[in-house]
Order: structure tokens, then sequence, then C-alpha cells
């Protein structure tokens, strides 16, 4: 495949303006696997075949699924964008595809799910997002390889004759295609994933080639040039519009050839992408408000996933953990939207974001008192706790006189704001911090 050329393919950064304002998202994993309830990979983990896997399509009827709630939790938690697994790595598509008889229309339950969702999402505001599985375990055409579910079957190779990975990608362009002309305006193209590095025995992972991912990237900016195209297609030759780290948090921002990039993580609220019965590693409220504050401290956005039920509910665990978000960003969202990182460097167990000559301060851990932030010695106009409007004051320098009983004398060099004994009851507390003019210390944007 010719991969030349292909940097007059990247988005330019203006157009990707609001995808770093907004900076939260929610991501919704569901499909058949939402059945098995035993995670969105159990066609593979389980070696699965096709005979294996009909009885959750035979099944599949989300009788309970309503949109407009999903839709109206997602802003109520502040997210501002959402993207859906239209087609997952079981190749199942949850709207009435042409290209496939694989799909939603043709289950018990009989009827599209992508258009109603659409549909509610933009009614509550939320920009469009699109996920759409390079891989399929169903497909015909798509050829057995280190992580298909007949990867160990004896005749794997004999299996693979016959299979054509050129009508594969041409089915997946013909249903990218459907994606891209029959919803509206859709904001951004996740594709997931290459990996071309895997090997078992005489079987090898699937990369651009195999994709055709040129042609395929030529595609969605001729349909919608606008769109945001995630980093996933294998394509060295193309500077990702965003770069998308999976359940990881970096040390820092993450770099390519040395430059700062648009990037967005994305995780999960339990260990699971899928709707998962008995999987229990839920996220602590405390963890997931610091991972959204994290990211963005580090110039990101998160993306974080639901799965719902078989019946089209989202259960219990993942209401409570979009509550914990709704009751935080309520509050303090301000210290998100539209901000990012800060040229200062944040105190000790604290999280720096900013939005011009406003600075917040997210403290994940409640010091005695007083919290030092010499850089801001001098450039503090007023400051304030979030979620309350209160003032917080801090030590005045004097050249005379120690500061009351602190036997330690403050500087004009030296900024110490005063804190009360008790935390707030806040999750995360934050100190806007509005600073005086030309003290913004260069924003990271």
């Amino acid at each position: 495949m010719d991969i030349s050329n292909l940097q007059s393919l990247a988005l330019p950064e203006e157009k990707k303006a609001w995808f770093v304002h907004d900076r939260f998202g929610m991501f919704v994993h569901w499909g058949l696997y939402a059945l098995p309830a035993r995670h969105e990979w159990v066609k593979s983990r389980e070696e699965l075949d096709d005979a294996d896997y009909q009885k959750y399509f035979d099944h599949f009827d989300p009788d309970l699924y309503d949109p407009s709630e999903w839709a109206r939790r997602a802003k109520a938690a502040g997210m501002k964008y959402v993207v859906l697994t239209t087609k997952h790595h079981e190749g199942f598509c949850l709207w009435d595809t042409k290209a496939t008889d694989f799909k939603v229309t043709n289950t018990p339950y009989g009827r599209d799910l992508l258009g109603p969702f659409v549909d509610a999402f933009r009614a509550e505001g939320l920009r469009i997002g699109f996920y759409y599985s390079l891989i399929d375990w169903h497909h015909p055409d798509f050829t057995v390889d280190p992580r298909h579910p007949q990867r160990n079957h004896p005749d794997a190779l004999k299996i693979n004759e016959g299979r054509d990975m050129h009508r594969y990608a041409a089915f997946m362009r013909e249903q990218v295609r459907e994606l891209l002309t029959e919803f509206g305006q859709i904001d951004i193209m996740w594709f997931d994933f290459s990996y071309p590095q895997w090997k078992l025995g005489e079987l090898v992972g699937k990369g651009h080639q195999d994709w055709e991912s040129e042609k395929l990237v030529r595609l969605v900016r001729e349909l919608a040039p606008d769109i945001i195209i995630n980093n996933r297609l294998d394509l060295a030759g193309l500077q990702p519009d965003i770069v998308t780290p999976e359940q990881y948090m970096p040390r820092a921002r993450p770099l390519r050839d040395g430059r700062q990039v648009v990037w967005e993580a994305c995780h999960t609220l339990s260990g699971s992408w899928g709707y998962h019965r008995d999987e229990d590693t839920w996220k602590s409220t405390e963890q997931l408000v610091q991972m959204l504050v994290g990211t963005v401290a580090m110039g990101g956005n998160l993306l974080m996933n639901v799965g719902p039920t078989a019946r089209g509910t989202l259960d219990d665990r993942a209401i409570a953990a979009l509550a914990a978000y709704e009751e935080w960003m309520a509050l303090h969202e301000r210290s998100i939207v539209g901000c990012t990182q800060s040229d200062f460097t944040a105190p000790a167990d604290c999280r720096l974001t900013q939005n011009g000559d406003r600075l917040y301060i997210h403290l994940f851990n409640w010091p005695y008192r007083h919290l030092h932030f010499d850089a801001l010695a001098g450039k503090v106009e007023y400051a304030q706790f979030l979620h309350d409007g209160s003032e917080v004051t801090w030590l005045r320098p004097s050249a005379n006189t120690l500061w009351a009983n602190t036997q330690f004398p403050v500087s004009e060099d030296q900024m110490t704001f005063v804190l009360p004994v008790r935390r707030p009851q806040i999750v995360v507390p934050v100190i806007e911090v509005k600073l005086k003019a030309g003290s913004t210390s260069g924003i990271q944007d």
C-alpha cells in the first residue's frame, strides 16, 4: 500500500478546538457480549465458534433500552460527547446495515438501535462519535489470527484458505460509508485496533495493509472532512488527530517527535468494557474524579466507559459512578471544561488546570492548614474555594514581624494559602485562583 502524502489527511489543529475544550466524554460498549455478561472479549477468551455464539444473537432483546435516559445521565455527569461501539470485535452491528445480516434488526429486538441513540444524545447537546472495530470474528473473509477465537483450532490455517482480507477491507469501507452518511454529522471516528506485532505459530496479527487503512482514511475524509480520527489504524506516516492511551494514566503529557499531541485517555468504571455481571474492581468516587482531573492537568481528555446490560439499562454500579461525577462536576465543571495543562508546577499532592487567568488547584490530599505555592508569590489577585465561593486567604509578607506564632518570616517570594483544618465535604476540593494581569505563565495548550 502506498502511504505517501498521508500527512495531508491530518486534521488541522483548529478543527479539534471543540474536542480540546470539552475534555470529558462517555464511551459506550454494547453488543451481544452483554448477554454472557463476562467480558466483551468472551468469544475470543473462551474460543467460541459462530455456532456457540449464535444463542446470544437469537436472544438479544433489550426491551428496556432508553437512550434518552443514558443521554440525560451523561449530560448530568458533565460529559460533552459520546462514542458508541457501532460494531465491536464480535462483528455484531447496532444498525440496519446492508452489508451483513449479523445485525440488530435480525434479532428478536428487530429495530435499529443507532438512530435513536444518536437522536437522544444530540437532543442533550452532546457531540456524536462512532467506534468501529477493525476486527470482525464473524465475517467469513476475516482471517484467523493470534487473537481470533479459532486461533488454536487444529485446522486454523486451513480455515483461512479462501478467506480474502481485500474483500473484508471493502466490506469495512461500505459500512463506514453507511455510518457517515445515514446519521447526520458525526464528530469522531474511533477505529479499534491494529496488532501487526502479535504472532502465534504461523498466525500473524493485522495492520494497515490488512485494513487498507489509507483508503479507509481517505474515504472518511471525503465523507466527513472535519471529523476526528483516532490513532489505531497503524499508519506511521500520518500524524493522528488524537492519541488514545487505554487503561493507562501517563506520567506526563504524551509527545510525538518531541511535540505535544492532542490526546484522550479511555478508561472503564470497572475492569471490563462490556457489561460484566461478576467483575468487582469498580473504581471509588475519589479515583474517578482524580482520573478526570489528572488527565486534564496533563492537557488531555477523558473518555469514561459504561457497559449497558442485555436489557438495555445501566446497572446500579454504573449509575452510582455517573452520579459521583454529576455531584462533583455540578460545582467544579469550570476547572475541567475549557481548561488545560498549566505551566506552573503543582505543589505536592495537587494537580493544576488553567483557563486563561484562572488557575485551579485540585487538592488530592488535604494538608494541615497551609498550602505552600511559592511560584504564585505576587501573582494572585484573589482566591476562593470553587464549591462554595468562600475566600481562601494567604499569609502576607512583613518586613518587621514574624507571622503570628509560626516563628517563620514570610518573604515577598513566598506564597502560603491558609486552609481550614477540616477538609470540606468534597471528594477533591478545588481552589480557584484569579491571577493578576500578566501572571498566566504560559498555559500549555
